[in-house]
């Protein structure tokens, strides 16, 4: 798998047009900080560690519907592997005037794009959600 975060994104977005309560992804570090991001700004219900049928560690993702229609209505992938988006703290996007949020890696962790800019750092945008 060459980008990891990409299919976790797409998984969470198949699972959603499904009407899933549930979807499951292979477990990463980074996985789970992007996660730790959504469940904070509150686009997810939250997620646990286990494993899967083979053995391998999993994370199970509780995904989060407002009146059957799904919280999250976007998500785009903005930094791939072919072509990495690095941003300063004044540079980077606020998604739909402040509405949604961007998702970036900073020297100091990954968090949401408010948070970057409160703590007044810059790094990778990886994703924006809406």
């Amino acid at each position: 798998m060459n980008d990891p975060i990409g299919d976790m994104l797409t998984r969470i977005r198949n699972s959603q047009m499904r009407g899933k309560s549930t979807v499951s992804t292979p477990a990463s570090k980074l996985r789970a900080w992007v996660l730790d991001v959504l469940e904070d700004e509150g686009y997810i219900r939250g997620y646990e560690k286990s494993t899967d049928a083979n053995g391998h560690p999993a994370i199970e993702i509780s995904l989060k519907y407002y009146e059957g229609e799904p919280v999250i209505r976007e998500v785009k992938r903005v930094s791939k592997p072919g072509r990495r988006v690095y941003m300063g703290v004044n540079d980077i996007p606020s998604v739909r005037q402040g509405l949604g949020v961007s998702i970036v890696s900073t020297p100091k962790g990954v968090m949401s794009d408010a948070k970057a800019r409160a703590a007044n750092v810059g790094g990778e945008v990886l994703c924006t959600v809406f």
